[in-house]
């Protein structure tokens, strides 16, 4: 259960039932938490347009199983501008989140580094290096960092030509 309001993303949603979504969301705090969103996709719903990939959320939950109940979501700002190639490459990088991180284990830098990834996409023309930094910064993260400065068949430094 949350203490209070946590920032967010939508990495990914589904309907479910009638009027309800599944939201996997990466959280500032948490990690990749699993959400039911009670009532999300009925016409009298608040939250309707607030619970998009690319938009910066505060949500509340609560609950102890592996999927938690959505509480209470407010939009930060509007969601990114993405297009193109730009947006191919944000939603590759919530697919690398939310099928490579652990749900619920807490990565407060990965959460930076995914958010300044998203504001770069958002800005540039050539994802490329948006998305390498995202990629090393992900590795990192879960102790796979890449060494560039020794060979790592050897472990001799790498020499200068």
């Amino acid at each position: 259960m949350t203490d209070g309001l946590q920032r967010c993303f939508v990495l990914h949603r589904r309907p479910y039932s009638e009027s309800s979504l599944i939201l996997d969301v990466f959280s500032e705090e948490y990690g990749r938490v699993t959400l039911l969103s009670k009532g999300a996709r009925s016409k009298r719903s608040n939250l309707k347009g607030a619970l998009q990939p690319f938009t910066p959320l505060l949500l509340k939950w609560s609950g102890k199983g592996s999927m938690k109940t959505l509480r209470q979501a407010e939009p930060i700002s509007l969601g990114l501008p993405l297009t193109g190639i730009n947006l191919y490459s944000a939603m590759y990088v919530n697919e690398l989140v939310g099928r490579v991180l652990a749900a619920e284990v807490p990565v407060p830098a990965l959460f930076h580094d995914y958010l300044n990834a998203l504001t770069e996409l958002a800005q540039c023309e050539n994802p490329e290096p948006a998305l390498r930094r995202f990629e090393l910064a992900l590795l990192s993260s879960m102790g796979y960092g890449v060494d560039f400065l020794h060979c790592a068949g050897t472990g001799e430094p790498i020499e200068r030509q």
